[in-house]
């Protein structure tokens, strides 16, 4: 799954200005790690029925991957 995210995930200039969001929809990357901080992997694919267990997996990846890349000040 680790390089399987790079498939799921997608930064789209003509959607959501580019944010990286789940492939086929416009649900951002952020909104599902944010999420996770309420709600159960069940309640969130409850909240977000177009998505799979494999797409919140790949964007906690994308974030874990993006927050090794940003340097804090």
């Amino acid at each position: 799954m680790a390089e399987t995210w790079r498939e799921r995930i997608v930064c789209d200039p003509d959607i959501r200005h580019g944010e990286p969001c789940i492939r086929g929809t416009r649900i951002a990357v952020a909104t599902i790690v944010g999420s996770l901080a309420d709600l159960t992997m069940d309640e969130l694919l409850a909240e977000f029925p177009q998505i799979s267990r494999d797409d919140v997996r790949a964007a906690l990846l994308f974030a874990a991957e993006a927050s090794h890349l940003t340097l804090v000040a």
